[in-house]
């Protein structure tokens, strides 16, 4: 087939870029992201953004979460308890005041009931945000690197 000599001259995705674990974000990094989007408007995006930073969920975790696993009735929990998908083992975080406000914002603004997904899919055929769109794709144009 004549595969062999194509995998021979091909080079790989990753060849002279740093590869693995990536360095945390700062406190200053991630204040800038917030007030920028903030400044933008962009009220979703804050939301899911604080949410990650604060609870360190994977983002398959992070897009199926449901409005009453952080709310309760009309009032925002201080802390949430979430069953991972991956180890199947509960992860119990604190929902800091500024990620309090921000998802409160967002579901004022989105309308959203307790029974559904706090980050729901813009595309009606899917029920949430799918994690592909919350991490990078080296196989899409402008997708970059995985983590």
């Amino acid at each position: 087939m004549g595969s062999a000599a194509n995998t021979l001259s091909r080079e790989p995705w990753n060849k002279g870029k740093i590869v693995g674990q990536k360095a945390p974000f700062k406190v200053k990094d991630i204040w800038a992201l917030r007030v920028r989007l903030q400044m933008e408007n962009r009220v979703r995006e804050l939301a899911l953004f604080n949410l990650g930073i604060d609870s360190k969920l994977r983002g398959c975790d992070l897009v199926s979460l449901k409005v009453r696993d952080v709310c309760h009735g009309d009032a925002m929990a201080s802390r949430a308890v979430v069953m991972q998908h991956k180890t199947q083992r509960p992860v119990q975080f604190e929902i800091t005041p500024v990620t309090r406000e921000a998802v409160q914002r967002w579901i004022k603004q989105a309308g959203l009931r307790s029974d559904g997904f706090l980050f729901p899919s813009r595309v009606h055929s899917s029920p949430h945000l799918a994690d592909a769109t919350v991490r990078p794709n080296p196989g899409r144009p402008g997708g970059g690197t995985r983590p």
